[in-house]
């Protein structure tokens, strides 16, 4: 439970900032350099303080040496004379001594006994813990102290001594201020950083020209898609950029298809609809010519002429109840080719229970049904819930029960289905009528817009060829399929519907 909660804030923090509501990215260069230098300057870092720091070991290793010769040539002037330990120190060993490690020399010799024999008798004593150096074959320790306010480096050589009266152990210790250790230090550290950073100055120059060269596929492919005209329907080409970049120009050349596929149909939608909607608006203006020709025809009988007139307005009545209806199948059909709904609104997925919806469409033709005497029957048993938006199911089914009433004879029946479905089919809709049917060779033809079959056009002639086209078009939102067969009585027309599962 603990790793979990740990585990959430990281993923809120990186939803955070890759999800949809990240903020923009920024330079795709900026980013590249930031993310190149950043790393490698914290990595010159690093190693610059590596660098220093073996260099100063190295510099103690080879002023511990310089400060040892010192000692042992301080050792070689111990000797014992009349039972006594002495140091035979003159000062032009000393001067010798300061000229070759450019430091202030400081040196005592303690005798067998303890007793300071010669040179600083409070030179700082051997700590406890020092351990004996295992870099020369010699009993010498080194160590870090305060002399006079100074730091001092000391080196402490056992040194024994012996002669025919007596024998023992001296302690030999030198030390040396850290002026030259220091000084040495400051120009290892200054080269350092002056390598380094001329190092940085290099990689930085390099890399920014290899981000440079590196991106220049993508300003090619921004050139290529400024430049192309608006007429240019052709993919963009995918090899002008780098491999991992190609899954992108797929998918706009995928998306400028869509595109192009949608611009091609708002353009045939708006000839279509041009084409469809002139004929009733001609007839409209004819008959509203005739009624104004009629009003004005002198010597005519008043009542002869307001019959007249009453009948050219039923048949403007008539006209413009068929045209509204043209231009609201026509705004259906282009909402729903774009992805809305009725109201112009996305589709939302949600559950829908495709018998209540087929029930309440039933309820609403019932009384057109009674009108011409047919027999319209529901078989419905179960829910079949289905996903999609309630609203456009409800124009589907509306569709396709209004064609069968239309195309049906008085006294022939139209049966509307709703069943559950097998194996990757969900739910069946089915809408069976006893009219004429449509001829096999044209089945496919009468989902398109505006196409009307040679048998609908006897039974209907002010139809608009809509109907097949939005049920078409609803069933694709839904992922449903449609198909056209021959009625189980041998007579008529069915529809089947097929959705898929979910």
């Amino acid at each position: 439970m603990n790793a979990i909660g740990r585990r959430l804030p990281l993923l809120d923090r990186l939803a955070r900032r890759f999800g949809p509501g990240a903020p923009q990215p920024g330079s795709l260069r900026g980013q590249l350099l930031r993310w190149l230098l950043g790393p490698l300057l914290v990595l010159v870092a690093l190693n610059t303080l590596s660098v220093y720091h073996n260099a100063l070991n190295a510099a103690d290793v080879a002023y511990d040496r310089s400060l040892l010769a010192s000692t042992r040539a301080l050792a070689e002037r111990v000797s014992i004379v009349d039972g006594k330990v002495v140091a035979d120190v003159p000062y032009v060993a000393l001067d010798s001594f300061e000229t070759d490690t450019l430091g202030r020399i400081y040196y005592k010799v303690t005798g067998i006994n303890g007793e300071t024999v010669s040179g600083y008798a409070d030179l700082p004593p051997v700590p406890a813990n020092v351990p004996r150096s295992e870099a020369y074959p010699a009993l010498v320790r080194f160590y870090h102290a305060n002399y006079n306010g100074q730091p001092v480096r000391i080196a402490a050589l056992l040194q024994p001594v012996y002669d025919d009266s007596m024998r023992g152990i001296a302690l030999i210790q030198v030390g040396e201020t850290l002026e030259a250790r220091r000084g040495l230090s400051n120009q290892i550290l200054f080269d350092t950083l002056v390598w380094q950073a001329l190092l940085l100055l290099a990689v930085a120059l390099l890399v920014w020209f290899a981000v440079r060269l590196v991106l220049q596929p993508l300003m090619r492919l921004k050139i290529a898609v400024e430049t192309r005209s608006l007429n240019d329907s052709s993919d963009v080409d995918p090899t002008l950029v780098h491999k991992e970049v190609r899954p992108l120009v797929a998918a706009m050349n995928s998306s400028r298809s869509r595109l192009q596929i949608l611009i091609s149909s708002q353009r045939r939608f708006i000839a279509d609809a041009s084409h469809q909607l002139r004929t009733p608006l001609t007839v409209l203006k004819t008959q509203a010519e005739l009624a104004l020709r009629e009003c004005d025809r002198p010597g005519v009988d008043p009542q002869a002429t307001r019959a007249a007139l009453r009948e050219i307005v039923h048949s403007i009545a008539a006209t413009t109840d068929s045209t509204v209806n043209l231009a609201n199948r026509l705004l259906t059909l282009a909402r729903i080719e774009h992805g809305g709904d009725a109201d112009g609104a996305a589709v939302r997925s949600e559950p829908a229970s495709l018998r209540d919806i087929a029930r309440q469409v039933g309820l609403e033709m019932a009384m057109a049904a009674v009108a011409r005497q047919i027999d319209l029957a529901l078989e419905a048993d179960s829910e079949c819930v289905v996903q999609g938006q309630a609203l456009l199911l409800h124009e589907l089914i509306a569709n396709l029960v209004d064609n069968a009433l239309r195309y049906t004879p008085r006294g022939g029946t139209v049966t509307l289905r709703v069943r559950p479905g097998a194996g990757t089919v969900g739910v069946v809709l089915e809408v069976e009528d006893s009219g004429q049917g449509v001829a096999a060779a044209e089945r496919e033809r009468v989902f398109a817009p505006f196409y009307r079959a040679a048998a609908t056009l006897e039974r209907n002639p002010g139809g608009a060829g809509l109907g097949l086209a939005i049920v078409r078009d609803i069933a694709t939102l839904h992922g449903a399929s449609i198909a056209l067969d021959d009625a189980g009585s041998g007579q008529g027309l069915k529809v089947t519907v097929a959705f898929p599962r979910t």
